[in-house]
This record gives C-alpha cells, sequence and structure tokens, in this order.
C-alpha cells in the first residue's frame, strides 16, 4: 500500500497497477485511509475508497466512487465527511450492510404481511389483489426503505386517471400505509413514508331507504315466494339489523328465546367483540317459523344441500327485482332497520349499541332520518310561544 502525493498529476499518469499485481491500493499522503484502488484490468482508472475501523475492531472500506465518476477534490471532502461522521460514532459500511438487508416489498408482503393478517383480518384476500394487479408492478421491486412519497403520491394520481373510483384509489393507499405500519412495528424500517400522505376521502356510501310502499312490496315478495329460507334470511336482517355473515353464521346455541337476546360470538362479528342483538317481535316471529331448531345446529339450512347458507345473491336479485327494487342491496335491510329505529324516535347511541357500531361516527349517516322527531321536538317549543302570546 504504497503512500503517494494525490494530485492531479498522478490522477492524469498514476493510476495504474505495477506488472505481476491484479491490483493495488495507491494511499493518500494528506488524508489518512484515503486511498484509491487500482486494478490491472482497468488502468487509468480505479475507485476512492475510505479505510477504517468499526467499534468492534473489524477495518471497513466504504466505497465513495469512481475517479471516472467523482473528481479527486469532491472524492477528498466526502472522505472527511466520512471520518467526522465516524468519530462521532457512526458506522457507515454498518449502515449500508443494514440497507441492502431491508427486503423488497414483495418479499415483505408475501412473507411477512400476509402470513400476519391471515390469522385475523377478512378482508385480507382484497389485501392480496390490490397488492398483486396494481401495487406490486410498481413497488414490489423496491426495498422497504428505497419508496418515496413523491412516487407513492403519483402512482396514486395515476390510479384515477386510469379509471378506478377515487375511494378504490385511496383503498390502495391505506393498504400501503397499514402494510408500512407493520414494518415499522417489526423493525424492518423506521419510517412511513405514507404517513399524512392525502386521500381523495370522497364519500361514496350508497344507501336505499325503504318508504312505506317498497317496503310493503319487499314484505308482500318475502311472504309469499317459494324460496321460504332466503326470505326468512331477509326479513330476520329487516328485522334485526345484522349483517348477512353474521345471520348465516347464527347457530340455535346462540339464540335465546326467553330473554329474547341472540349473543353474536367475535369471532363472527365485524368488530371482534361479543355483541348481544336484541330480538323484537318480528325477529322472534321469523325464529318460530324455521324448521331447524333442535334437528340442525344453525339456523338457516340450504333444503337441498342440508347445509348452512353461504350465499343468497341470486336468489336475493331475483328478490329485489320481483318487488320492484332492482337496486336495492342486501345491505340496505341493515339500513332500512336502523331507519326504522331512527324515526320511531331512538336515539343515536341506542342505534349505535344495536347496530354494534365501535364508531359513533358511523351511526351519524342516520342523523337526518331523524327529522321527523326534531320536528316533533321544535313544535313542542311552537306550543310554549303560543301560550305564551295570549297572555
Amino acid at each position: 500500500m504504497p503512500v503517494i502525493k494525490m494530485d492531479a498529476a498522478f490522477m492524469a499518469k498514476g493510476l495504474t497497477c505495477p506488472e505481476g499485481k491484479a491490483r493495488i491500493e495507491w494511499c493518500c499522503d494528506e488524508l489518512a485511509g484515503f486511498y484509491i484502488e487500482v486494478r490491472a484490468t482497468s488502468p487509468g482508472q480505479g475507485t476512492y475508497y475510505l479505510r477504517y475501523k468499526d467499534a468492534k475492531g473489524k477495518t471497513r472500506h466504504p466505497h465513495i466512487g469512481r475517479t471516472t465518476d467523482i473528481c479527486l477534490t469532491d472524492a477528498r471532502k466526502k472522505a472527511k465527511t466520512l471520518k467526522a461522521e465516524i468519530a462521532l460514532g457512526a458506522d457507515p459500511s454498518g449502515a449500508a450492510k443494514a440497507a441492502k438487508l431491508v427486503p423488497t416489498f414483495s418479499e415483505f408482503f408475501t412473507g411477512h404481511y400476509l402470513p400476519h393478517v391471515k390469522s385475523y383480518k377478512r378482508s385480507w384476500k382484497r389485501d392480496e389483489e390490490l397488492f398483486r394487479l396494481r401495487i406490486e408492478p410498481e413497488f414490489g421491486h423496491l426495498r422497504l426503505n428505497q419508496i418515496k412519497r413523491q412516487h407513492v403520491s403519483t402512482f396514486h394520481a395515476g390510479l384515477l386517471k386510469k379509471g378506478l373510483s377515487p375511494a378504490t384509489c385511496d383503498h390502495h393507499i391505506k393498504l400501503m400505509r397499514f402494510a408500512f405500519n407493520k414494518a415499522i412495528e417489526w423493525e424492518l424500517v423506521d419510517k412511513n413514508p405514507l404517513q399524512g400522505l392525502k386521500q381523495f376521502a370522497e364519500d361514496n356510501r350508497i344507501e336505499h331507504y325503504l318508504d312505506d310502499a317498497q317496503l310493503e312490496s319487499l314484505l308482500t315478495v318475502l311472504a309469499n315466494d317459494d324460496n321460504r329460507t332466503v326470505c326468512l334470511i331477509a326479513m330476520f336482517l329487516l328485522s334485526t339489523g345484522c349483517r348477512l355473515n353474521e345471520a348465516l353464521q347464527a347457530t340455535w346455541a346462540q339464540i335465546n328465546q326467553t330473554t329474547r337476546v341472540w349473543r353474536i360470538p367475535a369471532k363472527n362479528s365485524k368488530s371482534k367483540k361479543i355483541r348481544s342483538v336484541p330480538l323484537n317481535d318480528s325477529a322472534l316471529y321469523v325464529l318460530k317459523l324455521l324448521k331447524t331448531e333442535g334437528l340442525f345446529q344453525h339456523l338457516f339450512i340450504n333444503n337441498k344441500t342440508e347445509k348452512p347458507y353461504t350465499t343468497i345473491m341470486k336468489v336475493w336479485s331475483r328478490l329485489r327485482k320481483k318487488a320492484g327494487l332492482p337496486h336495492l342491496r342486501i345491505h340496505d335491510l341493515r339500513h332500512g332497520f336502523a331507519s326504522l329505529l331512527v324515526s320511531g324516535g331512538r336515539t343515536l347511541y341506542e342505534v349505535q349499541q344495536i347496530l354494534g357500531h365501535s364508531d359513533p361516527k358511523v351511526t351519524m349517516r342516520y342523523a337526518h332520518l331523524s327529522s321527523k322527531t326534531l320536528q316533533e321536538a321544535a313544535n313542542s317549543a311552537s306550543v310554549i310561544v303560543k301560550v305564551g302570546s295570549k297572555q
């Protein structure tokens, strides 16, 4: 390792490897540890390095740059900066090695994220689909610490230009943000590039509320159609406000007709918490019409297969068209139940508890339905004014 005066003259003629050697390190006489490696296969050019010992006493050689890419003056300045950082406790080579150990987004998502969320997240298949179709082609090859905020923002806007709805575009961002938060939790990265990234946040909630005539038409169909079990499922949803999957997974062991309570176990509840649903007269009426108690574990059994229903969408599509309500979704029966509660004068807190909403903001969507109740409250003040005006 010869020590030489590293100047412009040396850079012009000295970047050679002695005959018989494969490589040589030319060391700077002014800056300890700073050297240029020249290989016999590449005469006239070399690579700048800085030699130092880490906290464990191991010699490290962080790469600074090629002589063809960076001038001597800039290389020397970078070497001095590295020496100052090392003196303060930094480990450039260790940091570079650690950065290379960070998994790519594809490696993280398939090897860490999916195996974890499959154990508790019902929508993990949707996560896999969003990642496979659009996120992976864009970011899958990048290491987690290489994904930049601007890149994600451009990707987000590009999805909208491709014709995706604002809500669907936002779902991609929500998934990436959630995945990065998991990576931080597992100490794979230090920061989330999506933190605070603005979404389109378009309110795309669609709710169909039944007026009296529509409700009567639907109930007439449900009372007379030949597919009695599916009709009873729909009537049960409209009587309890439960979700379809909760009803399809309901068992007789969860039903107490004496206390008029249906206890939905945490594994079947969207909130992952045990939920008690009060059974009103119409819900109990539906239960009495079922012929499965004592014969089957579940409430609603497919007569053809003698197994619990997993979906009723094909039959439901026929029933709603028959009732003249082709756009009525099965989930709208839950909204219909909520609207009947609010219109009947029940408070939003009561509605929240019965429907099992963990966040009261979700229940607030029904606030506008209480206008009749509010009007009656306002009229009470009107009576007071009238009485006062007569005195």
